[in-house]
């Protein structure tokens, strides 16, 4: 039976608990299940801590995890990103007093509070800057102003938050992050690995494309197709009306409306969207 690991709250916890739901497994029968089995499917879910997966799924203890990516490589596990998952991003940065560091590089010799010490400390090693990294849970904000830091790495939205705390923030990020499909460094073939991943890969898709019909005219299939290639290339019908072609095609989400305007002002008529609900490609 597949082992599989999903965060027991946080941001991450429903959204991955609905993506597995679009891909055709079992949910928990309440908010308190702390595993649950799927028999249809022939697996295990177990509701965990985030910051905890990547540890089981790297001890083998679970053969896969969503998780994030930041709580991935914090936690020094030996375990391996398999599939982004589009939900629960978030991006890390430096941050520090005005005159303090004024940039990464600057941080050598001074102390950085942050609840990711493993992620910060790797990525301070590979910039060779040799800082001192300070572990707290939680919020870092006042640990400069507490005098238990002279730097923070930390979450990072609009930056409003840091500038309240009297912090600007330093250079790129040391990392974007996001959720993601996690399993074991060297594991072994799994064909029921091998079916989740297939499945929530074609929920990405599901969720990123959309099915586009129109007719027109055969002298312009060209050019209409090469407003809608599709994924392989789009299917196309002859119409009972002489001279006219039905065309099928995965269009974009984002790009849909804009897509349809182009179609019509080229001559296609008829033109329709419909969601897709699930996909293998």
């Amino acid at each position: 039976m597949l082992r599989v690991a999903v965060p027991n709250k946080g941001s991450l916890s429903t959204p991955a608990l609905s993506m597995l739901a679009e891909a055709g497994y079992g949910q928990p029968g309440n908010d308190r299940e702390l595993s649950y089995v799927d028999p249809e499917n022939q697996t295990e879910f177990f509701l965990l801590r985030p910051r905890d997966i990547a540890v089981y799924v790297g001890s083998g203890q679970l053969d896969l995890g969503i998780t994030g990516r930041d709580l991935l490589l914090d936690s020094g596990a030996a375990a391996e990103e398999l599939l982004p998952l589009g939900f629960g991003a978030s991006t890390f940065r430096y941050a520090a007093p005005p005159g303090v560091a004024g940039s990464v590089t600057g941080l050598a010799g001074l102390r950085v509070a942050t609840a990711y010490p493993g992620l910060v400390a790797a990525d301070l090693a590979r910039r060779e800057v040799d800082a001192r990294v300070i572990r707290l849970d939680g919020a870092v904000e006042n640990a400069v102003r507490l005098g238990v830091a002279d730097a923070v790495a930390d979450v990072v939205s609009t930056g409003t938050t840091l500038r309240g705390a009297g912090l600007e923030v330093l250079d790129e990020p040391l990392l974007v992050s996001e959720a993601v499909l996690v399993r074991r460094v060297d594991a072994p073939v799994d064909t029921a690995v091998d079916q989740l991943v297939r499945r929530i890969q074609g929920v990405l898709v599901a969720r990123s494309y959309v099915l586009m019909d129109y007719d027109i005219r055969v002298e312009l299939v060209d050019a209409a197709c090469g407003l809608t290639p599709g994924i392989e290339s789009p299917t196309v019908s002859p119409l009972h009306h002489e001279g006219w072609v039905a065309v099928r095609a995965m269009v974009p989400r984002g790009e849909t409306n804009r897509v349809m305007d182009e179609l019509w002002e080229l001559g296609a008529r008829g033109i329709l969207v419909t969601g897709i609900h699930a996909c293998r490609l």
